[in-house]
């Protein structure tokens, strides 16, 4: 149960202040998930990177975000929504601030998991103070609003990254940053109610059956990502017998099984109940997201990269580029989430990732001196096509593979599945296909790298349409006849 809180209309001036302030905030975790990659080539060359580098200077932030996002909502429910919200906020501030003034690889990669771990209270918090503070009648509207103008950031993201780096520097990508979350300290602070679980709070003689955090399962979980993700960056430059790479690979292996271990000693007070995996149906679902999310993944790592350093393009035209499929996303989620509704998930999750593909292997063929409209254009649209048949239809089926009382938590890990599907990806991908040291910066070698990367991530959607013919079926609790 929750504390009372007032029960915001859209229409007021409290109601349309929190919604400002959320769509603010979580614009800015979309901008630095987006941008980043655009700008890849200009800070790898002001801060002469080498490709292991770029590799964390993406996977920092998206482990911080994968490992502890659902930790992040726990303790917005314990200790107040807004007061974490906020918190949030001036981490994720300080660490964009830091991210601009990096001097060094190793400054920027530090910074970026700072911020990645500002993202993992702001997230799940942005979307809690919606759920909690406004009216039932008018929570619908308010989170519609808030995924239709957050996917807009994310649109404008690489558009409005691209001109920033060419206009001023990468480092304004990171800049940007400030004003907007100024905006939004003074909204959340005038507007946004405050609101708390009281089950999660209980304290007193009821005390001791409350739910406790689960940070051992929270770090365990980061040291399994962060173990396996060294051991794949440093592989190329150490060798696969180096000690510090088996070392990480084998601190990543026994994370992941100590995270099991103590998740099932949990039971449903875990951060991850693991009797949601008794659903067959959300097993597979989650595996189908960390395939699809890898190959996009590793699409926008190598594809930013190789236009910019291979095409010769500039970042705001790279920006362009990856526009219409954040535009098809915004436009056909909604009616590609309809369709399932009707015929169910099997048939958009099998076609979705066929299309996507077919889009890879036209963008594989992409050259020097090559014409958006004829070379990148049609490939682009058909990996939006792909990605948008699969985005509703996938969320949808994975909240009604379980129980509603679990909704919450199987949406996080989701969401962290797909983070984690990316983060994995950026960091084998140069491996497999042979890039490491200033490699990207070598149009030969960088040429080869992305051609097989995009064979690659065609080859991982093409196992997640396989998965979704074999394993995927209308959820129980969905209405209609067998997909």
């Amino acid at each position: 149960m929750t504390e009372t809180a007032p029960a915001l209309r859209l229409g007021t001036a409290h109601g349309r202040g929190t919604l400002l302030a959320a769509v603010l905030a979580s614009g800015m975790v979309f901008l630095d998930t987006t941008v980043v990659n655009v700008a890849l080539p200009h800070l790898g060359a002001d801060l002469d990177a080498t490709v292991a580098g770029l590799q964390w200077t993406v996977n920092g932030y998206l482990l911080m975000l994968a490992a502890f996002v659902l930790l992040g909502g726990a303790l917005g429910d314990r200790f107040g929504r807004r007061r974490v919200f906020l918190v949030g906020v001036v981490w994720f501030t300080l660490a964009s601030l830091l991210c601009g003034l990096a001097q060094g690889t190793e400054w920027l990669i530090a910074a970026r998991f700072l911020q990645g771990a500002g993202g993992a209270l702001l997230t799940p918090g942005s979307l809690s103070v919606l759920q909690a503070s406004f009216h039932p009648d008018d929570r619908g509207r308010a989170i519609g609003a808030w995924s239709g103008l957050s996917g807009v950031s994310t649109a404008l993201g690489p558009f409005l990254g691209g001109w920033l780096i060419d206009a001023l520097s990468w480092r304004w990508i990171f800049f940007l940053n400030l004003p907007l979350a100024v905006l939004v300290l003074l909204a959340t602070l005038r507007w946004v109610p405050e609101s708390r679980d009281k089950a999660a709070s209980r304290t007193g003689t009821a005390g001791r059956g409350r739910r406790r955090f689960d940070v051992a399962g929270a770090l365990l979980g980061a040291l399994a990502l962060a173990g396996v993700t060294y051991a794949l960056i440093d592989a190329p430059v150490r060798g696969f017998d180096s000690v510090p790479v088996l070392a990480a690979a084998l601190a990543g292996v026994a994370g992941a099984v100590a995270f099991v271990l103590v998740e099932r000693r949990r039971g449903d007070a875990a951060m991850l109940p693991t009797g949601l995996f008794g659903s067959r149906l959300f097993s597979v679902l989650n595996v189908f997201t960390v395939l699809v999310y890898a190959a996009l993944g590793g699409f926008t790592f190598f594809l930013a990269v190789y236009l910019q350093n291979v095409v010769g393009w500039s970042a705001l035209l790279t920006g362009v580029a990856l526009l219409p499929m954040t535009v098809l996303l915004l436009v056909g989620s909604a009616r590609a989430g309809a369709l399932s509704a009707r015929i169910g998930p099997r048939l958009p999750l099998t076609v979705g990732p066929v299309v996507a593909a077919a889009g890879l292997v036209l963008l594989r063929g992409v050259d020097p001196g090559a014409s958006y409209w004829r070379d990148v254009l049609p490939g682009v649209v058909l990996f939006g096509i792909g990605l948008t048949l699969v985005v509703a239809p996938l969320t949808a089926s994975v909240l009604a593979a379980v129980d509603d009382r679990f909704a919450g938590v199987a949406s996080g890990f989701n969401n962290a599945a797909s983070r984690a599907g990316g983060l994995l990806a950026v960091a084998a991908l140069p491996l497999l296909v042979g890039l490491s040291g200033a490699g990207y910066a070598q149009p030969a070698a960088l040429t080869d790298a992305y051609r097989g990367a995009m064979l690659w991530c065609a080859g991982l959607l093409l196992a997640g349409a396989a998965m979704a013919v074999l394993l995927v079926h209308r959820p129980a609790s969905e209405e209609g006849h067998p997909a």
